[in-house]
């Protein structure tokens, strides 16, 4: 079975007041994500991986140590990535959930300690690529960033919380800040309870 584009689960201009305007998400959500959607329909027609699931078709196709993962491994990944990433942000769920408060104060001291590592694993990734609050196999919570579509999933990990850091996610509404997109991005548009779900 083809993969679909989702819908967002918002309107595209559900977020402009906080900071992602609706020219970022018609452009990311209905051009980019399509894009991975229509490029990794077309690459596994026809091979091993058709009619797998969409995590076993990354799980499978990643190429630990690769300096270039393939164009399938790519484009399932990056069409998982955006599934996420538009259920981790939204117009409501900014108040974080005690539970989830809970955790990421054990794992890093304070919430505040953990948007400045969040943050900082977003701006220093080089190029492009995602940068994520992780649960690992032991529970402990973690945060990483990925080069490109690299995922947690690649690792055994739960993605908790992920933020694209690719030029296209930021550059219509914060130009070359990235740092400014990735503390707007903490401070307005997470989906506090979509991330407190995934614990």
């Amino acid at each position: 079975m083809a993969f679909e584009l989702p819908d967002l689960p918002y309107a595209h201009d559900a977020l402009e007041a906080l900071g992602m305007s609706k020219e970022t998400l018609e452009y990311h959500h209905d051009l980019h994500h399509k894009a991975y959607v229509d490029n990794g329909n077309k690459l596994i027609a026809g091979t091993e991986w058709e009619g797998k699931s969409l995590e076993d078709i990354i799980t499978g196709t990643y190429a630990a140590g690769a300096v270039a993962q393939n164009g399938i491994f790519n484009n399932a990944s990056q069409h998982w990535n955006h599934m996420q990433f538009w259920e981790m942000m939204g117009p409501n769920g900014n108040a974080m959930p005690g539970e989830l408060e809970k955790a990421i104060t054990e794992s890093f001291g304070s919430v505040a300690k953990f948007k400045d590592d969040f943050a900082a694993a977003g701006a220093g990734q080089f190029g492009s690529g995602w940068c994520w609050l992780v649960k690992d196999a032991d529970g402990g919570l973690k945060v990483t960033k990925t080069e490109n579509g690299v995922n947690p999933l690649c690792f055994g990990q739960t993605a908790l919380l992920g933020c694209d850091v690719w030029e296209h996610s930021y550059y219509i509404d914060f130009r070359n800040k990235r740092p400014a997109y990735l503390t707007n991005f903490l401070e307005k548009l997470v989906n506090w309870e979509n991330v407190a779900s995934r614990l």
